[in-house]
């Protein structure tokens, strides 16, 4: 079990993880936050105006990922970005604007966008 192990440590094996950053900028806070991507989702009951959540995941499957939130008028946002495949892994910021615009920017270590 320990050469195993040994073996995968000094091969370099990587798990494809994303580090994301959902930023408020959209001058208030939100309720309700919630980020969709294949087969999970994260979020959090409110984010103060100027507040980042950080959140990392693993894609287990290709699909978009979706964002959904509440503003304090009670409107709701629905958006939806880039595609994410198995092999992505790196950072993706993702900024919730004025508006209900929302803007997603992704910096891969390995680039595999969906289609």
């Amino acid at each position: 079990m320990a050469a195993c192990l040994a073996m995968l440590v000094l091969g370099g094996c990587r798990s494809n993880w994303i580090d994301a950053d959902v930023q408020n900028q959209t001058l208030g806070p939100v309720h309700e936050l919630e980020v969709a991507y294949p087969t999970a989702s994260f979020g959090a009951n409110s984010l103060a105006e100027g507040a980042v959540y950080r959140y990392r995941f693993q894609v287990r499957d290709s699909g978009s990922v979706r964002v959904d939130y509440v503003l304090p008028d009670g409107k709701t946002v629905h958006a939806e970005g880039l595609n994410l495949n198995e092999q992505d892994r790196g950072q993706l910021t993702i900024r919730l604007l004025p508006q209900g615009k929302v803007e997603f920017l992704p910096s891969w270590s390995v680039s595999h966008f969906g289609k």
